[in-house]
């Protein structure tokens, strides 16, 4: 029997959100297994982040600045994924933002700009790239970014919470509805994640529940069973497993990276 692997040789995937913390593990990764990636974030030039793996992998990395809340610029993100490199294989659909506050409290300017990045804008470039798949017949693999703040609520984090709850919903219709494209439509849900967006989130939880700073990602870390914070690299492990023909038989699922935090 012929055991699959996860090199990546050949494939060329479109990372959003690759400026840093998780999607700059994957990108990272991807390149290193020998994937093609055009990176893709909201700065028009490259941030220093994204210059340094495009001077490491010239020919196999690409950077294009991309507002994915923009339907014309994702437009032309795809189609210059596929004119530099003549294929699209995989989508690691990953760029979001954050916010929290008090259910008392928590606005419609938040709502909209959560909703706008993590929901509506995950949604169009999952369906842009996978009219793009389906056009070109490729069997495509789609993974999207979800969260364990997507399987339950929280206090503070409702906007977030209900965008990633959406992100996991999305993936299974996604997954349903292209399958007779054979496209697989999968997502990760990351718990504690120790990211450069930890500063923010630290930051919010400080303010409204009167910690110092710090105190509330140390807590977190504690708390999780496995006893800390898990890091970039082991969430980009299970994308590159996902992007890979080992997964070939699997969509519709959303699997949690979270140290045990939740069960399912």
């Amino acid at each position: 029997m012929q055991i699959s692997n996860q090199n990546l040789n050949g494939k060329v995937a479109l990372i959003t959100g690759a400026a840093g913390g998780i999607g700059l593990a994957i990108a990272s990764l991807y390149l290193i297994n020998g994937a093609k990636v055009m990176l893709t974030d909201y700065p028009k030039k490259p941030p220093h982040s994204i210059l340094a793996l495009v001077q490491d992998y010239p020919s196999n990395a690409f950077y294009i600045g991309c507002d994915v809340a923009n339907a014309q610029s994702v437009d032309s993100l795809i189609e210059e994924t596929y004119s530099h490199f003549k294929a699209l294989d995989i989508l690691v659909n990953n760029a979001a933002v954050f916010d929290l506050a008090p259910i008392t409290e928590a606005t419609e300017e938040s709502f909209d700009r959560l909703f706008s990045i993590n929901v509506k804008a995950l949604f169009f470039m999952m369906q842009k790239v996978a009219n793009n798949m389906i056009e070109h017949e490729t069997k495509g693999k789609i993974i999207n970014m979800a969260s364990q703040a997507g399987r339950r609520g929280e206090a503070l984090v409702s906007h977030y919470c209900a965008t990633k709850a959406a992100v996991i919903s999305y993936t299974q219709s996604a997954a349903l509805g292209l399958a007779k494209y054979n496209i697989t439509v999968n997502a990760i849900s990351p718990g504690v994640i120790d990211t450069p967006m930890w500063k923010e989130v630290d930051a919010l939880f400080a303010k409204y529940e009167h910690l110092e700073i710090g105190e509330k990602k140390r807590a977190v870390g504690e708390s999780v069973p496995l006893g800390y914070m898990g890091r970039p690299e082991e969430v980009a492990s299970l994308a590159l497993f996902l992007g890979s023909e080992g997964a070939n038989y699997i969509t519709a699922q959303t699997y949690n990276v979270d140290g045990g935090n939740v069960m399912s």
